[in-house]
């Protein structure tokens, strides 16, 4: 059984900053790609930032230069940090992790966490 748990999210002004984190837990032999999703209201959810066991980063064109995703390897954590916030980044904010229960698999597999609001208001 694998649990990812998003923490972090919350209220915040337009201009301001934030700080997501996620937690991959359970019997995971490894982790190759873990990101970051997010859904606003009557969207569909969208790809914001991906992150490599090895470090290699890529982000979507909207959040480039305002927001840095890293992750710690040793204990399965990926963050989020969030900067010069709009209205525009309110959305739940969404964790992936990819990767794989047994040595040898070839196939990945992928979970997902429950969601961390995001709202970006005045």
């Amino acid at each position: 059984q694998v649990q990812v748990v998003e923490s972090g999210g919350g209220l915040v002004q337009p201009g301001g900053s934030l700080r997501l984190s996620c937690a991959a837990s359970g019997s995971i032999f490894s982790i190759n790609f873990m990101a970051w999703y997010r859904q606003a209201p009557g969207k569909q959810r969208e790809l914001v930032a991906t992150i490599t066991s090895v470090g290699s980063t890529n982000y979507a064109d909207s959040v480039k230069g305002r927001f840095t995703i890293s992750r710690d390897n040793a204990k399965n954590t990926v963050f989020l940090q969030m900067r010069s916030l709009t209205p525009e980044d309110t959305a739940v904010y969404y964790c992936n992790v990819q990767g794989r229960l047994l040595p040898g698999q070839t196939l990945l597999r992928s979970w997902w966490g429950q969601g961390t609001q995001v709202t970006v208001s005045s």
